[in-house]
């Protein structure tokens, strides 16, 4: 049981994910939690829990418990992590475990401590805190430990994390409160503004994935969706395109890629050369997003490529950074 007892967790505000060393990712799943104020009892963690966003009596309430990289219920957020950190290590699993677990690279010493505090409660032996660019540098496969410049943006579901990494360290970093929940919430605010229909987080989300972009697409597409009509309280069911979409997007896009920019401004001359020459790497699910890293390359004239498995590289660097710190500081 020993190679399970070392664990990363990506403790995202839309998903949590959960890297077991030797195993990979061994767990993916969405950080709600369906609470019964009723009974003060936890009725569903994880998917089931999602699946209940919308649809729920009114004494059974679906919460995200992390917002914008923070824990805004720490009870809540504990036994979601003891619910995830037992159902990825199995039963069988007789020693606490070592956590490896991430944060927004902005937050502050409470928030840090926060986190560091449910995970003990959740069952850990030994927490380690790590910062999300570093982490999302690792498991995108970057050598971090060097003496060069490298840029990461990571789009999550709570922030933006933008960071210049070299010796293993952060140089340049900014953690701006945009995220991919932030482009659901756009697209919610413009069919209720342009359509006067309201549309639910999962609804948004569908139209975000099928027809959304950060750059203008090479044909137009049309999506169909259903809601309610907010004037007459009915059914209704209207056509989108992804042009619209893209509109309805361009303010929260453009927001990033200023931030971005804003960390390359206060970038040192050498770093900066190098990120010139090595180009920015996207990671988090927001990175998803068609034509992001188009809108990115084309606003600071530097090469942009997305992550493999974006959506996963945070967790696969948090697992990971132990063992990379390790080896850097054996080196001196």
């Amino acid at each position: 049981m020993a190679a399970t007892t070392d664990i990363g967790i990506d403790l995202g505000t839309s998903s949590i994910l959960v890297y077991a060393k030797g195993k990979g990712i061994v767990l993916k799943e969405p950080s709600v939690v369906a609470y019964d104020k009723d009974a003060d009892k936890v009725r569903a963690i994880g998917e089931e829990a999602r699946q209940m966003i919308g649809r729920t009596p009114g004494n059974i309430m679906a919460v995200r418990p992390m917002r914008q990289g923070v824990i805004t219920d720490f009870l809540i957020t504990e036994r979601m992590l003891r619910y995830f950190i037992q159902k990825a290590m199995g039963r069988r699993a007789f020693r606490k475990p070592r956590i490896s677990i991430c944060v927004p690279s902005g937050v502050t010493e409470v928030e840090r401590k926060a986190v560091e505090e449910a995970t003990y409660q959740a069952g850990a032996r030994e927490v380690l805190i790590v910062p999300e660019p570093v982490a999302a540098a690792i498991g995108s496969g970057i050598d971090i430990t060097k003496p060069c410049g490298n840029m990461i943006v990571d789009i999550g579901g709570g922030t933006t994390d933008i960071a210049v990494i070299s010796l293993a360290g952060t140089v340049v970093s900014n953690s701006v409160k945009i995220s991919s929940e932030t482009f659901d919430q756009d697209i919610i605010r413009y069919v209720r503004k342009t359509y006067n229909v309201f549309i639910g987080e999962q609804t948004a989300e569908a139209v975000k994935i099928r027809i959304g972009s950060a750059y203008p697409r090479a044909e137009e597409k049309t999506m169909e969706i259903k809601g309610r009509n907010v004037i007459t309280g009915l059914p209704a069911t209207i056509t989108v395109s992804s042009d619209e979409i893209r509109g309805a997007l361009a303010q929260t896009t453009n927001q990033i890629a200023d931030a971005i920019c804003a960390v390359l401004e206060k970038t040192p001359p050498e770093l900066a050369s190098d990120v010139s020459d090595r180009g920015i790497i996207l990671t988090g699910g927001g990175s998803l997003l068609d034509g992001m890293d188009e809108l990115i390359q084309e606003r600071t004239g530097i090469n942009t490529v997305t992550a493999e498995n974006p959506a996963s590289v945070v967790a696969l660097g948090t697992g990971q950074y132990r063992e990379v710190m390790n080896e850097f500081e054996s080196q001196f």
